[in-house]
């Protein structure tokens, strides 16, 4: 066993690195939750690693996604990821799609021959075809719910998608997902109730509408802070690593 698997090892055991060394996972969405995820499982040992995301880094991510740096301003975010990885770990095997998954671009992916995949999008069109794709080919998938407008990462769960309740965008997917004949999907969300965003001096920088009298200036971006995404991003991780490593 390496060094650097000791720590892990001594939870896992050496079958279980095993089993870490050799799957595929593939994570759709690299930002606040996705980055951690992907810093997870890459220390974790996961032994090959598909980074989907065609987004680059904008100075309004700097404040919680984990990748995003004064260095990696304006670059693609899965090559910095990929970048990332490589530099905890060489040995593992990164594919870089710089691809907006959605409908129209589900056919570029054959799920077959992932082993786990993480939905850290942040769309319901892409959620929704990646659980239909997961399902099609009898891979699981771990969905993250919504983390913004959110400050209490204790109140973050894993739960079957029936069972959720209080966030918004869960509720959604379990009407749009019963439409589609998918009965279940596991998902990691918050008990927390969203809160209004605050209107900002220079929200429109970030996507925000500007602020017009009963309207907040921020509809449809929602404020966020590091450590709900960051720790919803582990949380995911976590649930794929005991998964592949059978622990």
């Amino acid at each position: 066993m390496e060094e650097r698997e000791l720590r892990t090892g001594m939870l896992l055991g050496a079958e279980g690195l095993r089993r870490l060394r050799a799957a595929r996972v593939a994570v759709f969405g690299l930002g606040g939750v996705g980055g951690y995820t992907v810093e997870a499982l890459a220390r974790s040992g996961v032994g090959a690693l598909d980074l989907v995301d065609d987004d680059r880094f904008a100075p309004s991510n700097l404040n919680r996604q984990l990748l995003a740096t004064a260095e990696t301003l304006g670059q693609s975010k899965a090559r910095a990821a990929a970048a990332r990885v490589a530099a905890i770990d060489p040995g593992i095997t990164v594919r870089v799609h710089e691809v907006f998954y959605g409908p129209e671009t589900r056919a570029q992916f054959d799920f077959t021959q992932f082993d786990y995949v993480v939905d850290a999008v942040d769309t319901v069109t892409a959620k929704l075809a990646l659980a239909a794709q997961a399902q099609a080919a009898r891979v699981p998938i771990i969905s993250c719910m919504g983390t913004g407008n959110k400050l209490d990462p204790t109140a973050l769960r894993v739960a079957d998608i029936t069972e959720t309740s209080v966030c918004p965008l869960a509720r959604v997917m379990r009407k749009e997902l019963k439409k589609r004949g998918i009965a279940h999907l596991r998902v990691v969300y918050s008990t927390e109730p969203p809160r209004a965003p605050l209107p900002v001096d220079g929200a429109e920088s970030a996507g925000c509408a500007p602020a017009r009298p009963g309207r907040p200036a921020c509809r449809g971006v929602p404020g966020s802070a590091a450590f709900v995404p960051g720790a919803a991003g582990l949380i995911l991780a976590a649930e794929v690593v005991r998964a592949l490593a059978a622990v």
